[in-house]
């Protein structure tokens, strides 16, 4: 009890929420992203992001994911090349 009365009041006078005489989930949520006494709080309370956001990262990772695809396999052609031209020597 103590610790999320402590929490709420820290993020309540750390937040946004102390203009409009309320506490948000994005005070609690910024509270554990920036303070490095609830920072362990961060995957529990992520920050809100918009849904085409998440969708726009998602499509990202995914482009940046088939470029590294594509690199690591010439990397494995050109050690391939290099291994059998040792070899034949």
């Amino acid at each position: 009890e103590l610790f999320v009365q402590y929490l709420a009041t820290y993020s309540y006078k750390h937040g946004r929420g102390k203009e409009k005489n309320a506490l948000t989930y994005t005070d609690l949520s910024h509270t554990a992203e920036e303070c490095e006494t609830f920072q362990f709080l961060a995957d529990i309370l992520p920050k809100k992001i918009l849904a085409s956001k998440y969708l726009k990262m998602l499509e990202k990772e995914k482009r940046d994911g088939e470029v590294r695809d594509d690199n690591e396999g010439e990397e494995e052609e050109d050690e391939d090349k290099a291994v059998g031209d040792s070899v034949g020597s």
